[in-house]
């Protein structure tokens, strides 16, 4: 924990077993706040979600429990149930994702939390919040990604021309429940801020509808967009000698640039196409001239010019070039982190920063109850307390 972080001094236990409550935890350590994973004997069931190491162990888990503590804590117990109330008792933020008909049982629920930390921020985190018809529901990175919208709009665009044979997909790893992990976390924030302690219900499913905010409004005047029909006139994805690009043109200016970028063809030169009307109604045709034109160059010459005449184009990446990326390395996104059994990784830091320095990690996930003695030497302090 570093102390010139924004969150230094600030506490929070981390009750999950899901992605989106242990991202927003994440987030929380990135900033500076002490996390500490309360894991069932069993332990947090993220520890054996793929994908794994080679040599074994989750790196899914691995990156989102990176610089967090850790203590065991059967909430079926009573004594246990003590143990973390009095951790809470020193603690700023409880984020919990535990199914709402479980809460009770392990003294989690909202009224029972609310009565013995009236301070605290309690963030519930669920897949369709924890009010509502859904309340219930269970839901996976799949189902949410499509319950969000998303996934039913991919691919759309010239991906789907390129693709054609492609169903609805689900964006790769946990797209969903990251986001819903990141507007839980600023909501708790935002709770913290207001300086009263306070129950906050996060909803995964609502924080992905707000991506697809624009086809939402689309229902405005009477239109249902759908993957094959959802698409800028011209541009999305184009396929160059050695890869693909996204290109995507929205003002004059970047139009301008891109018959320049493309040599001033006799084509896009027609004043006719001066309009933008008149682009997004030739849209197919304008489709047809980029495609023959990018298949004759290689993705890195394109992009290298694109940027430099403003025209709003990047290259499709693999893991392997994000990591030896000239600007992932220039604004230290990654950090090399020793992973005990596994060796160095490159592990995003953070996806922000607060200064001219990228945030750095601390420690690598903990081992089980690591710092167990944290629970037990508090637990001690208040049962000395309660009978001073």
């Amino acid at each position: 924990m570093q102390h010139d972080k924004p969150l230094a001094g600030i506490r929070v236990v981390e009750h999950a077993a899901g992605v989106a409550g242990a991202w927003a935890g994440r987030l929380l350590s990135a900033m500076g706040a002490d996390v500490v994973m309360v894991e069932p004997p069993s332990l947090c069931p993220l520890r054996n979600e793929a994908p794994l190491f080679r040599q074994g162990g989750s790196a899914l888990f691995a990156y989102l429990a990176a610089d967090k503590r850790s203590v065991i804590c059967d909430l079926e117990t009573e004594t246990d149930r003590a143990a973390l109330d009095a951790l809470l008792s020193s603690s700023h933020i409880l984020i919990d994702d535990t199914p709402l008909a479980d809460r009770e049982g392990l003294g989690l629920d909202e009224a029972a939390i609310a009565s013995r930390h009236p301070d605290l921020v309690h963030l519930s985190v669920l897949p369709f919040g924890a009010s509502g018809p859904k309340a219930d529901w269970k839901g996976a990175e799949i189902n949410l990604v499509h319950a969000g919208g998303e996934g039913y709009l991919l691919p759309n665009g010239l991906s789907v021309d390129l693709f054609p044979d492609r169903p609805p997909l689900k964006i790769g790893g946990h797209f969903a429940e990251m986001q819903g992990g990141a507007a839980a976390a600023l909501a708790a924030l935002a709770a913290l801020w207001s300086g009263q302690g306070q129950y906050v219900d996060a909803s995964i499913q609502d924080a992905n509808v707000a991506v697809g905010a624009f086809a939402l409004q689309r229902h405005g005047d009477g239109s249902v967009e759908h993957r094959h029909t959802r698409s800028f006139r011209f541009g999305g994805v184009i396929e160059c000698r050695d890869g693909y690009v996204e290109l995507l043109t929205l003002e004059e200016r970047q139009w301008k640039a891109l018959v320049e970028l493309m040599g001033s063809p006799e084509w896009a030169l027609d004043e006719a196409l001066d309009d933008a009307t008149e682009r997004s109604a030739r849209g197919q045709d304008i489709n047809r001239h980029i495609r023959e034109w990018a298949r004759h160059h290689d993705v890195e010459e394109l992009v290298a010019r694109a940027q430099k005449l403003g025209v709003p184009m990047a290259r499709y990446n693999t893991p392997e070039q994000i990591l030896e990326g000239a600007h992932e390395n220039a604004r230290g996104i990654f950090q090399t982190l020793a992973m005990p059994g596994v060796g160095d990784v490159k592990v995003q830091t953070a996806p922000f920063r607060f200064g001219d320095e990228p945030l750095r990690l601390g420690a690598a996930a903990p081992k089980p109850g690591a710092d167990q003695a944290l629970l037990d030497a508090r637990f001690a302090a208040t049962k000395r307390e309660a009978t001073a």
